[in-house]
């Protein structure tokens, strides 16, 4: 956990609050190799006021000082954050909570991960079926963590029947958690329309907060999603890798936002390859085709950052 040990513990109050600002709250979804330090700095710079780290598996965490080291990296700047884990037993996942706790907002359990490997595993999506371990897992960081501030959320997908998850929320209502994020397509779907329907129905089924998840690809299809659902927070993934200023209201990445990454990027020794691929998610809707063929084969930082000068200039 490099940079956790120095950082000044701030006192965040109740996060919880967030939900409380008359608008859905805007949040940076968990993204493997994407959604890291890096990145969240980026996008809270431009209106995103709540960032998951991504999926870390929980037992892997508890097992390996190295794994801690190379998945979790935070900064006293990093707030508020949500740390997102797989895992499918309770003690597990109230021990690695304990271990992030001081450093973070709250604990996300992943219920919606859809990837073969993850459900093999007993992680992810196939979760949504088991709401009494859901429960009870919840429980298990409820009362291991001192702060009755620290949030306990889940992620979860829909099922094809949504009564079976609105049951599953609300027996997750019932265990404490402080909020749930549902990413409106079920585990076998993947680029279908979302089924805000489905959203507002579990939305008008609980009194925590909900946040919705899938497609928020513009500051418009936040305000869209808000009005469908009622939800109390708009969650994006794909659309913050395409444009990291989006929660600000940028049609298309602006080129201050593509040198801020630059900045960032190399203040923190991002890796050559997630500092350029983040930059060909940013570039794509602004650059031709002749002009992304050149920047997608560039190899190195110094090659991107001349490009960049020699294509759009300075800021």
């Amino acid at each position: 956990m490099t940079e956790v040990h120095d950082k000044i513990i701030m006192d965040s109050g109740n996060i919880t609050d967030l939900f409380n600002r008359g608008r859905p709250v805007r949040v940076c979804a968990p993204m493997v190799r994407y959604s890291k330090l890096a990145f969240r700095c980026l996008v809270r710079k431009y209106d995103c006021d709540l960032c998951f780290t991504p999926m870390i598996i929980a037992a892997d965490f508890m097992r390996s000082a190295k794994a801690r080291d190379s998945e979790f990296t935070t900064n006293k700047s990093d707030r508020p954050l949500i740390v997102q884990f797989a895992a499918k037993d309770a003690q597990t996942l109230a021990d690695a909570a304990c271990v992030v706790s001081p450093v973070s907002d709250g604990v996300d359990l992943n219920c919606g991960c859809p990837q073969r490997w993850a459900v093999s595993e007993g992680y992810g999506a196939c979760l949504i079926n088991k709401p009494e371990l859901v429960k009870d897992m919840v429980r298990h960081v409820r009362n291991q963590i001192d702060n009755p501030n620290y949030a306990v959320s889940i992620k979860i997908r829909i099922h094809k029947d949504v009564r079976k998850t609105v049951d599953l929320c609300q027996k997750a209502e019932a265990a404490g958690v402080s909020w749930i994020t549902v990413h409106g397509r079920t585990s076998d779907e993947r680029h279908q329309p979302v089924h805000y329907d489905a959203i507002k129905t579990i939305k008008d089924s609980l009194s925590i907060p909900v946040i919705a998840n899938g497609d928020i690809k513009s500051l418009q299809d936040v305000e869209a999603t808000y009005a469908l659902t009622g939800v109390d927070g708009v969650m994006a993934a794909r659309g913050l890798l395409a444009n990291p200023a989006m929660f600000a209201g940028y049609e298309e990445t602006p080129l201050q936002c593509v040198w801020d990454w630059v900045d960032i990027a190399v203040e923190h020794g991002t890796p050559f390859s997630c500092f350029h691929h983040h930059l060909i998610y940013m570039l794509e809707r602004i650059t031709s085709q002749p002009e992304r063929r050149v920047f997608n084969n560039l190899s190195s930082t110094s090659a991107v950052i001349d490009f960049l000068h020699n294509t759009y200039g300075s800021t």
